[in-house]
């Protein structure tokens, strides 16, 4: 059996589904269990980061575990508690979720919050990968509304460019190391094939839904300003300020064929991903 936390998310609903078709059994942990919509025969448990008994609980009786967190300052504290409790369940292997970037010198950016986890994981004595993406396709959505509005896209990193990773990709590789031992011990950072700013982007997103978009600039403070406005945690906010800084200087343009080394295809593209969720801009 594997425990897929974060089973209702981004990536963690395709792990579920990739897994549960091919015949493996999941077990789903989210914090609400009646609110997952999981393919048939699929069971969720409840589990809680900050709830000890229910990670155990939710452990019990693994094979293999994919720790996967929302970004935030809390991940360190999280990804403890997971380790903790499949070490105390006898889990033999552990898949963790990461970031571009941890384990290098960037002073406190996203990646920063997963070093503690990624070190956890490796020291945990059970057999481990770990799975460090770049930035998400599907980031794009939280462009949706302004572009449904005939609105330009915020852009938060001028012209630094990224190897935007389509999330499936991540998912995939993902179900590939809690499967098989021959990820054991490995760190991927995982990109898409081109490296992309938010201008090319929208340039992509403009071609697959045949009409103008545009782009508009944010200054750092503006949007510094404007996520605390939001209510984000201010310890979040000022993290992603910082790696939006980092991206515009072009500390995150790399691009690798892990995608490729692990699913022996090349990774899809922005618009691939963009033609496959059109609908969600229409």
């Amino acid at each position: 059996m594997i425990l897929v936390t974060g089973a209702t998310g981004t990536v963690g609903r395709q792990v579920v589904r990739l897994l549960a078709a091919r015949g493996e059994h999941v077990r789903a942990m989210t914090r609400d269990p009646a609110r997952a919509r999981l393919p048939p025969g699929v069971p969720a448990v409840r589990g809680d980061f900050d709830d000890g008994e229910s990670l155990r609980r939710a452990a019990d009786g693994a094979a293999a575990v994919f720790l996967l967190d929302a970004p935030g300052p809390w991940i360190p504290r999280h990804d403890a508690a997971m380790v903790a409790a499949a070490v105390a369940a006898g889990v033999p292997r552990l898949v963790k979720l990461s970031a571009i970037g941890t384990g290098e010198p960037a002073d406190g950016e996203i990646g920063g919050w997963h070093a503690a986890g990624e070190s956890a994981v490796a020291s945990s004595g059970a057999q481990w990968t770990l799975v460090r993406p770049s930035s998400f396709a599907s980031n794009a959505l939280s462009w949706a509304d302004a572009i449904r509005a005939g609105e330009p896209v915020p852009n938060l990193t001028g012209r630094g460019a990224q190897g935007v990773v389509d999330p499936r990709d991540v998912a995939e590789v993902a179900a590939e190391a809690l499967t098989s031992p021959a990820h054991d011990g490995r760190t991927y950072t995982l990109t898409g094939p081109d490296l992309l700013g938010v201008h090319d982007q929208v340039l992509l997103l403009e071609r697959v839904l045949g009409r103008r978009i545009g782009v508009a600039d944010v200054p750092p403070e503006v949007a510094r300003e404007r996520m605390l406005a939001s209510g984000l945690d201010p310890a979040f906010v000022e993290v992603a300020v910082r790696g939006q800084r980092l991206v515009a200087a072009g500390g995150n343009a790399r691009l690798t064929g892990d995608v490729a080394a692990v699913l022996g295809r090349p990774p899809r593209t922005f618009e691939d991903w963009a033609r496959d969720h059109r609908d969600a801009f229409a």
